[in-house]
Parts: C-alpha cells; structure tokens; sequence
C-alpha cells in the first residue's frame, strides 16, 4: 500500500519546542485551527500531546492534504478527525466562516489559530490575509500564534537568517524574512494584541498575538 506521508526536516528538531510553548500559551477549550499544515506532521504530533483541544489542519496543496490525511491515519488521535481543508488564506471567506457556502460544522468552535513557517515563503499580503482571517474567524480572547525566522527593527538577528533571507529572495523576489514589527502593525490594526515574543531554537521566534475585541 502507498505510503503518502511527506516528511520536512525541521519538523523533527523544532516539534517539542513548539510544543512546550503551545502547552501553555494555547486555550484550555476549543478547536485550534492550523494555517498551512504542510505535511502534516506537526499537527498530529500537537494533537497526541494536547488532547484537551481539537485540531483542525488546513493547506491549499492537494499533495500536502494527502501527506496530512496519511499521517493522520498513522498517528491517529480522537482530536484529529476532520479532514484537512482546502483553505488558501486569500480566498474568502474561509470554509470555517459561516459565510463560507458549505461551512465546516466543528463540535467546538475555533479558539486559536497555529501558523508554522508560513508568511516567509510566501508573498507578502498573504500575511495581511492571514491575520483578517484570523480576525473573522477568532473571538475576543482567542489566540493567533506565528512561528518562524524574524528580522527586529528591520534588522536580521543572526547571520544564518540574513543567509537564508537571501536564499529565499533568490527563489522568489516575493519571499523573504518579515520585520515583526511590521507583522505586529497589521496584528493591531486587526484587533490583536502580541502579548508574548519567545526566542526559539535556530534564530526563530515563537509570537502569540491575543484578540482583543
């Protein structure tokens, strides 16, 4: 039988990292709602390891859905039941919105929002539209929480970022490391608040925005 699981190498080295901060910075209820699940093997990690909230993977590759359905189904779990949406950050409204035609019917509403190593592989306003979308989908209180390399006060904080920052822009002019503040700016002109900014392993950094109205 084919196997469809995909497999990132930084998956293995930052998963219990995240982990430990998502332990604690998450909602105790709820449904987390994951932007850009990619292969798929965060979410089931997160969702073996937090059983108390359900899980909710989203990735606009019809590949990526694959690989995150097969692990899914390797690492099975009681909170990782829906199958993942086709959810593009720029098309609205979200599946999970109750605008959307054929809304997602969830047994508990969606509380936070996970985004891993997204907004720096991708053009800019696909950031904006994540944070509107968060913005539509969170209530007051809920929880947005962004992973990856950041540069602070448009500078890089590591040589091995800058490198990397230009390894992407060489792939795509449109990618590229984000300014946090600049990401911090839109948070606030959409009702969120960053409450807490954790230095991770490898120059990343762990922001958890909160939604304040």
């Amino acid at each position: 039988m084919a196997d469809f699981r995909q497999y990132a190498p930084a998956t293995e080295r930052n998963r219990q990292p995240i982990l430990d901060v998502l332990k604690r910075v998450l909602p105790r209820e709820g449904t987390v709602l994951e932007i850009s699940s990619g292969t798929g093997e965060h979410i089931t990690f997160f969702a073996n390891q937090i059983s108390y909230l359900r899980w909710l993977p989203s990735e606009p590759d019809a590949l990526g859905r694959q690989s995150i359905q097969a692990w899914g189904e390797a690492l099975p779990s009681d909170n990782l039941q829906l199958p993942p949406l086709n959810l593009n950050v720029s098309a609205q409204p979200w599946p999970v919105e109750a605008a959307s035609p054929a809304p997602v019917s969830l047994a508990k509403p969606i509380t936070a929002i996970v985004n891993i190593n997204m907004i720096h592989i991708a053009p800019w306003e696909m950031c904006e539209h994540l944070i509107a979308g968060a913005e539509r989908v969170l209530p007051a209180d809920g929880v947005l929480y962004l992973y990856g390399p950041y540069k602070r006060e448009g500078k890089h904080t590591a040589p091995s970022n800058e490198a990397f920052d230009q390894m992407l822009q060489s792939r795509d002019s449109q990618w590229g490391i984000r300014d946090l503040e600049a990401v911090s700016a839109i948070a606030q002109q959409h009702s969120f608040t960053c409450t807490e900014i954790i230095d991770m392993p490898a120059n990343n950094l762990s922001v958890i925005f909160q939604r304040t109205v």
